[in-house]
């Protein structure tokens, strides 16, 4: 009786707001698509999958059950240890070096007072987001092309030796990190921006009245009002943090294995296998861990938020 009232009340929500949740339902179909009706399909992760038993119900009444065999296949690699380091240290950079960024862009265009400036900024910032990686990469290849390369040419001007910057993997973190600031700072900008529009105008006015100065203003009024904001974007970057932007990788490195060292994350490393084995169970497998792992990190980063900053926890 409880279920068929909370329907009725269900359905009647989406008569009074049907537009609202006409807007949502592209985002509703993809999620369950791609998300919830993907679910069961994790059992092949234990199983030697074959195509001939390609629907749920064939996969578990004729399904070959292996164990974690499939797991062993990355786990007993001599790259694991490589991809594993490379997917958290380099999602750790973006996460530290994106957030800063984008919080001193907010920031700034916070204190600034030409509506037209700012508006045109927002505009600047937020176009490379727009941009995809493929023509990131033709960019990338004008800036640091061995012969023809902007930058190498510029050195060769102050005498410095030019460098052979796709042969050179040490340089690479860093020129990611560089990437994914500019192609996405501006966007995750315009959130901070919103969560400093949402703070209370009179608190910066009496804070001006005693006598505070803007930058006391942003230390001890903007900044702790915009900290749970910037805590809860964090923990959901937390997340995320066993996998690696895939687009980003393969389109600005590819297959330039010289470039593997400091480049090649887990995400890369399973469509190399896939690509190469073609057995869809063992990225299954590793999908699933990934996926164990981003879970534990969630719980574990929110409960230590829970204990140091309660306020900024997300649940």
């Amino acid at each position: 009786m409880l279920i068929i009232k909370k329907c009725k009340g269900f359905i009647n929500d989406v008569k009074r707001n049907k537009f609202s949740y006409l807007i949502a339902l592209p985002a509703i179909i993809y999620v369950l698509i791609f998300s919830y009706f993907a679910y069961p399909y994790m059992v092949i992760a234990f199983q030697r999958y074959s195509y001939k038993n390609h629907t749920i119900l064939g996969i578990l009444t004729k399904g070959e059950w292996i164990g974690l065999n499939n797991f062993k296949f990355f786990f007993a690699s001599n790259n694991a240890f490589r991809v594993t380091y490379n997917t958290i240290f380099l999602n750790i950079l973006f996460i530290i070096t994106g957030t800063f960024t984008a919080v001193l862009l907010a920031l700034l265009l916070n204190e600034t007072r030409s509506v037209w400036f700012v508006r045109t900024s927002q505009a600047i910032m937020l176009f490379p987001n727009y941009i995809s990686w493929i023509v990131v990469c033709y960019i990338l290849m004008a800036l640091f092309s061995n012969r023809f390369g902007i930058v190498n040419t510029m050195m060769a001007k102050l005498g410095i030796p030019a460098i052979n910057w796709y042969t050179e993997p040490e340089y690479w973190p860093s020129i990611l990190v560089f990437v994914r600031i500019l192609k996405g700072a501006g966007m995750s900008a315009v959130i901070y921006l919103a969560a400093i529009a949402g703070i209370d105008t009179s608190l910066n006015e009496a804070a001006r009245i005693d006598g505070a100065n803007r930058f006391q203003l942003i230390l001890n009024i903007t900044l702790p009002l915009i900290t749970p904001t910037v805590v809860v974007l964090t923990l959901l970057s937390i997340g995320k943090i066993m996998f690696g932007d895939f687009g980003m990788i393969y389109a600005l490195v590819g297959d330039n294995g010289t470039l593997y060292e400091t480049t090649d994350i887990i995400d890369t490393y399973i469509f190399r296998a896939l690509r190469q084995v073609g057995d869809p169970s063992q990225a299954m497998a590793i999908g699933l861990f990934q996926s164990v792992i981003g879970f534990i990190m969630v719980f574990g980063s929110n409960r230590i938020t829970q204990l140091v900053y309660p306020d900024g926890a997300l649940y």
